[in-house]
């Protein structure tokens, strides 16, 4: 980001009684930027996480910028690492405040540029001006999540990392076995113990023990993972996840996947139209047309890459648990009998109308034509 501090000088872009201040967060300092839209911006470096810090330099650029009284303060900081305790932190001192999308900000195109988190701290300013100024479409600002919204999401992301790890110790475990020419199937699975006293003295000792450690570990990961699971069978079984369970009654959902779908994307977010919808799973077309140039650029990928991807392993789940339906009909009219690019770039288009499918589905309880439920839930 280039950050044309000029812009603000001799510019009356705030209003009377108005202090805006941008905040650059580092992992160890912060720099924060303020001012009152017409005075050159005062600079300060704080501590990261230090809360007094930050009022102090607030009460000392109203000193300096000759603001007193009721003061409305607007603020705002780019969504990362410490993610929304900081907003919180702000709305409850009486601080007006965005979390916007990093991605969003717009930056000079020039191949090579100054960027300094001073720099950046002035760009966000300038733009901060510019959005209480009426640019309200200058940059993507969040929805920022209640505190039980945000817990909610750790355990479904929690078993998502498990998954992850249980992988990677099942494929090292698999690539040591190989090195002495040993292929065993089903990995740390019930027939493992009976194949492993047979097999381990065939290794050398140091390749044995670390595979035994690895073993140790994957049985560990499991163990958590059942764990996980069992709690979210136990959540829809006692009524607490209505939303959940009313996904997990169609025919080709699963339970996880119902629960990303509520914690990641239906539970708290509201849309108004179906365009919001794909728009906010980045499956919204990106068109290309300037001047002569026309072109479609594919799929944004703007939004939640956790739910994106749920999406088209669902859609592929769709066509197969739920042939009859409306859907599905369409995806084999238009991309079936085409070949396997065509079929690719058909399984997005029937990801992005599934989604809007569901969206209905819970807010108006309006079934995908043709779809089947489950005879029995839970």
């Amino acid at each position: 980001m280039d950050a044309p501090e000029t812009t603000l000088h001799g510019k009356d872009t705030g209003a009377a009684g108005q202090l805006y201040m941008a905040m650059e967060l580092g992992d160890k300092k912060w720099q924060l930027v303020l001012s009152d839209g017409k005075r050159a911006p005062s600079h300060f470096t704080v501590d990261a996480g230090d809360q007094g810090a930050v009022l102090q330099a607030i009460a000392r650029a109203k000193v300096r910028c000759g603001l007193s009284g009721e003061v409305v303060v607007h603020s705002c900081y780019e969504a990362g690492r410490d993610g929304f305790w900081l907003h919180r932190w702000l709305v409850a001192q009486g601080i007006d405040n965005i979390v916007v999308d990093s991605a969003s900000i717009e930056v000079n195109r020039r191949q090579r540029r100054a960027k300094t988190d001073r720099l950046d701290g002035g760009k966000l300013l300038s733009m901060l001006l510019r959005y209480h100024g009426g640019e309200r479409r200058l940059w993507a600002v969040l929805r920022v999540p209640t505190v039980a919204e945000e817990d909610g999401r750790r355990l479904h992301r929690e078993l998502g990392r498990l998954q992850q790890e249980h992988t990677a110790h099942g494929n090292r475990i698999r690539s040591l076995l190989v090195l002495h020419n040993l292929r065993p199937k089903g990995i740390g699975g019930r027939r493992w113990a009976g194949w492993w006293q047979r097999h381990a003295e065939l290794l050398p000792p140091s390749v044995a023990a670390e595979i035994e450690r690895e073993v140790a570990r994957l049985a560990l990961v499991k163990a958590q993972m059942k764990a996980l699971e069992t709690a979210q069978r136990e959540a829809v079984k006692e009524g607490k996840q209505k939303q959940v369970a009313q996904l997990y009654a169609l025919c080709g959902i699963g339970l996880s996947s119902g629960w990303l779908l509520s914690k990641e994307l239906f539970g708290w977010r509201q849309f108004h139209n179906r365009r919001e919808v794909a728009g906010c799973l980045g499956l919204a077309g990106a068109p290309y047309d300037s001047g002569e140039s026309q072109r479609e650029q594919g799929i944004t990928k703007a939004g939640n890459k956790r739910v994106r991807w749920l999406m088209v392993e669902l859609a592929w789940s769709w066509l197969r648990y739920q042939p009859e339906s409306a859907l599905s009909q369409w995806f084999n009219t238009r991309f079936a009998q085409g070949g396997k690019r065509m079929r690719r770039v058909g399984i997005v288009a029937l990801a992005r109308r599934l989604a809007i499918a569901l969206w209905r589905y819970l807010e108006k309880g309006e079934i995908p034509a043709g779809a089947r439920l489950k005879a029995v839930v839970g």
